[in-house]
């Protein structure tokens, strides 16, 4: 008989109340379902009857019609008559047709049970051929339940019996193939004795097969990773040892001994019996699913894939159990996720295993975990790692510069800021691991954001004292302990700047390669893809967090086309603090050379003849090297030495260049201004300035090679300044020749003949072109004639 899957509903709710109570007297029990056919019968004969009645019933209705036509009179009477005639028809088509719905129901009962007992019957020896009456039974589940909305939610008991019924021959049908198999494995000793290194027999090879028949058209439908019925069934004895190796009362199941014992075991297990599966199965799995979707995903294909997908059911039920234990020990769930880590990776790595997602990957045992557990997980790594940095932090060497952490000519930061690097590492290690998006930005800004906020706060702090300290109204108003200003004499300001220099520096260096390391990289690219799809006014972009929270915390630049770093604002805020620091470093070291270089700038002895100096010794030519340095030039140059060491221990090629590039600059303005355009030289004052600057030169130029090219000018001015007022005794004949221009310049270029102060004070004043001239024959080329006149003025010789 075929199956009606048609439902509708009768015209009262009454008559239909009636005809459910009628079903579920007359089906109590499954063996009343073998009466089905006297059922059908009876219900037949009652619609005969019924229909019987109606037709005459329909006669008689005429009949009254047409008298009522005939007859004129009595026609109230017979109006009462008709109405009541047709209320008792009404209710009868409600009765017949309350009988034809019952008719339809029995039949497609009587069809349901037909179709399992057929099913049944095919088992075990033709699955293929059982699977024929099921599918139907499975398609006209689907049928009823699809009608049943249309029909305004109509015959519910009769939809969930079929689909119960369809549920339980479904799980009927693998039980007794999977009985099948057992017995056979059972025969085998199986796996005791079997040999991992054995070809399986002709019975057990065809019962696997069967068993894989049956369940082919489940694996190709089901949305979610089907387990393989016989190979779940061969890991029965696999799942039994496990619950009493691990999840009894034995020492095995202590929470302590799954990272050491539980997983490692698991692992071991697929391993050894991997090559057994693959080589006695893998033909089976690759005939059933050639061609098909389930061909991609190593979970069907690979025998040694499916045997994990058997047992991972019951190493979930154990890892709950961990996992709880860890809720309440957040040392252990910090350890625990490590462990779970490692054992999906080797899973994925040794076994290949896809979890069912060829494309994505398997999300593995810490995803599920996380998909529950994450934000307790999440809680407990900030409060670790936040206990960590105030540790670090709070360590007697924290404030300490490293001068061992890299090889000279680089930043030497504080040994807190190398452990904070070291911290932010190793959280990176907790999570980079993690498979989802929003974990791995809630670990990256609730936890290494919130410890770089921190410390970049310390960082500012350390400044904002430091200027304080130095700021005379800061002083006045706050006031300064003494022990605060001793704190900062000597290189006392140059380390405390350069703490916060060097560690600013670490940061954003070790940030910025951080940005070009593939995790990151990735991260920033996903991030990025987020969000670009979403609104800037979207409140939950990522892990909770809106488009403004997330964008403030790592880049402006997520949601354009512009190149980026995952870090670029944590970057920004430590390159101002670096610069805060150079800037003030700079300053500091200017003004150590200032106080250090006022006595000397304050010597009024340039000018100065001792009463036995003759007329003789005011004009000869003095060889500077053969001069001592000034009296009061020996403390500035043993401070700028004492500068010059402690900073290049501390600071970066690049950066030490720059700063004192800056602070020879101010240095040589100062001598500029205070002793060459300002003091008056004879020719051995102008030498002893000139041995004077030359020492200063040589000591930048033994630290910073070709570093003194930043007091060029001052060089050149005082090479200036330092003429002899006579050349090699040639002076009297240029002035016997009348000392023009063109002879002064044909002295000049003669390399034994020296250019005297006469000569060269001649052409400067003559115009501007022969002053550029007699510069460039001095090889000057810094001074312009301006500056070059103002110079050679200030020579006594000059003024007399």
């Amino acid at each position: 008989m075929a199956a009606h899957a048609t439902l509708t509903r009768a015209q009262s709710m009454e008559p239909d109340i009636r005809l459910e109570d009628y079903l579920d007297d007359k089906l109590q029990s499954v063996t009343d379902l073998e009466n089905l056919d006297n059922l059908l019968a009876s219900v037949e004969q009652q619609r005969v009857q019924l229909q019987t009645q109606l037709d005459g019933a329909a006669q008689e209705l005429e009949d009254v019609r047409r008298s009522a036509q005939d007859r004129q009179g009595g026609l109230a009477k017979q109006i009462e008559d008709f109405e009541q005639l047709q209320q008792s028809i009404d209710l009868r088509l409600q009765i017949m047709g309350q009988v034809e719905l019952a008719h339809r129901y029995v039949s497609l009962l009587q069809d349901v049970e037909a179709m399992r007992s057929e099913a049944r019957s095919h088992l075990p020896q033709n699955p293929k051929a059982a699977l024929e009456p099921y599918t139907r039974l499975r398609q006209l589940a689907g049928q009823l339940r699809e009608l049943q909305g249309p029909a305004d939610e109509a015959a519910g008991h009769l939809v969930n019996y079929v689909e119960q019924v369809t549920g339980s021959l479904w799980d009927e049908m693998k039980k007794i193939m999977s009985e099948e198999l057992s017995a056979v494995l059972k025969a085998r000793s199986w796996p005791a004795g079997t040999d991992p290194n054995s070809e399986v027999d002709g019975e057990w090879l065809e019962t696997f097969e069967k068993s894989m028949d049956l369940q082919v058209p489940e694996v190709m439908y089901s949305e979610s990773l089907v387990n393989l019925l016989p190979v779940e069934v061969m890991a029965g004895t696999f799942v039994q040892w496990f619950r009493f190796q691990f999840m009894g009362d034995n020492g095995t199941s202590a929470p302590a001994a799954f990272g050491t014992f539980c997983l490692p075991n698991f692992v071991s297990l697929v391993d050894k019996w991997e090559d057994f599966f693959r080589s006695n199965f893998d033909h089976v799995l690759a005939s059933r699913f050639q061609g098909t979707k389930a061909a991609e995903t190593t979970a069907y294909t690979d025998p040694a894939c499916a045997l994990i997908t058997a047992l991972l059911p019951v190493l979930r039920q154990k890892v709950e159990s961990v996992v709880q234990h860890g809720l309440k020990n957040p040392q252990y769930l910090s350890s625990l996720m490590v462990q779970l880590m490692d054992f999906d990776d080797t899973i994925r790595s040794r076994f290949s295993y896809d979890g069912g997602d060829a494309e994505n990957g398997w999300p593995g045992i810490t995803s599920e975990v996380l998909d529950q557990y994450f934000r307790e997980w999440l809680k407990f790594e900030k409060e670790f790692a936040l206990e960590r940095y105030q540790t670090i932090i709070n360590s007697h060497d924290a404030r300490n510069i490293d001068y061992d952490y890299s090889t000279p000519g680089k930043m030497k930061p504080t040994y807190g800021a190398v452990r904070v690097t070291d911290l932010l590492r190793s959280v990176t290690s907790q999570y980079e691991r993690v498979r989802r998006l929003p974990h791995k930005i809630r670990f990256l800004i609730d936890i290494q954001q919130e410890i770089l906020d921190q410390y970049h706060g310390r960082l500012l702090e350390s400044l904002e004292a430091y200027a304080s300290l130095t700021s005379t109204v800061a002083r006045t108003l706050q006031g300064v302990s003494k022990e605060q200003l001793a704190a900062l004499e000597g290189t006392g300001a140059f380390e405390a700047l350069c703490k916060v220099l060097g560690s600013a520096d670490h940061i954003v260096s070790t940030l910025d390669d951080w940005g070009n390391e593939e995790f990151y990289i990735e991260l920033w690219e996903d991030l990025k893809g987020r969000a670009k799809q979403a609104d800037d006014d979207q409140t939950n972009l990522v892990g909770g967090m809106s488009y403004d929270h997330v964008k403030d915390r790592t880049s402006s630049e997520i949601g354009s086309e512009a190149d980026g770093s995952i870090f670029d604002e944590t970057i920004k805020f430590y390159s101002k603090r670096r610069e805060s620091a150079q800037k003030f470093l700079k300053e500091a070291l200017v003004e150590s050379h200032q106080n250090a270089f006022r006595p000397y700038l304050s010597k009024p002895q340039w000018s100065i003849i001792s009463n036995e100096a003759t007329m003789a010794d005011l004009y000869r030519i003095v060889d500077p090297t053969q001069l001592a340095v000034t009296a009061e030039l020996d403390e500035p140059l043993r401070i700028m030495k004492r500068n010059l060491t402690f900073l290049a221990s501390a600071l970066s090629t690049a950066t030490y260049k720059k700063i004192w590039r800056e602070a020879l600059e101010s240095l040589q303005e100062s001598l500029w201004s205070s002793v060459l355009l300002r003091q008056n030289f004879t020719t051995l004052g102008a030498a002893q300035f000139m041995r004077d600057v030359q020492a200063i030169l040589a000591l930048v130029d033994r630290n910073i090679p070709e570093g003194s090219a930043a007091m060029a000018q001052l060089e050149e001015g005082v090479r200036l300044l330092s003429l002899p007022v006579v050349s090699d005794g040639n002076d009297e004949s240029n002035e016997d020749n009348g000392g023009g221009a063109g002879g002064d310049r044909d002295e000049g270029n003669s390399s034994s003949n020296p250019f005297s102060l006469k000569q060269i004070s001649d052409r400067m004043f003559t115009d501007n072109t022969e002053a550029r001239r007699a510069l460039e024959d001095l090889g000057i080329q810094s001074l312009e004639p301006a500056n070059a006149r103002r110079i050679l003025q200030r020579r006594v010789e000059n003024s007399e």
